[in-house]
């Protein structure tokens, strides 16, 4: 089927990625879900469509454990718990979408092409906001001095 919609597990290659963190042991998860984001911020070429949407799940679940975090709860992600993942996850889940949304990704490319690929960027905006929140302007202006 490949990819049915925007959402971070609406895809084959994240739903399997949510499968497999299924299939492993709750102490094996945090490690995997890490592997995920490390790949994506150090591609060894382009960052290629599968390690992307296996990133974007990845950070989906990093930040599903933010306090503003909404809960993955697409049918299509990990049925298992997921362990509590460290706040360090968070500064690699934002350089992971970064390096997602940027060039050389395959993934961005592809949603470019796309009436939804405006919507989709939206999605990993929110995702990222919720793991690495802007800095309000009024408090921004407080740092100018």
């Amino acid at each position: 089927m490949g990819t049915w919609d925007i959402g971070p597990f609406d895809n084959d290659t994240a739903a399997d990625f949510g499968g497999d963190l299924d299939d492993a042991a709750m102490e094996e998860r945090e490690s995997m879900i890490r592997s995920v984001l490390e790949r994506a911020v150090n591609p060894a070429r382009e960052l290629d469509a599968p390690d992307a949407e296996r990133a974007v799940a990845a950070a989906a679940l990093v930040a599903a454990q933010h306090p503003d975090g909404e809960p993955t709860c697409s049918v299509y992600g990990p049925a298992e718990p997921i362990p509590a993942l460290p706040s360090t996850l968070r500064r690699l889940s934002v350089d992971a979408l970064d390096q997602v949304v940027s060039e050389p990704s395959e993934l961005a490319e592809l949603w470019g092409d796309t009436p939804d690929g405006p919507k989709w960027r939206q999605g990993i905006t929110r995702l990222r906001d919720v793991l690495d929140p802007p800095v309000p302007p009024q408090e921004e202006a407080l740092f100018d001095v």
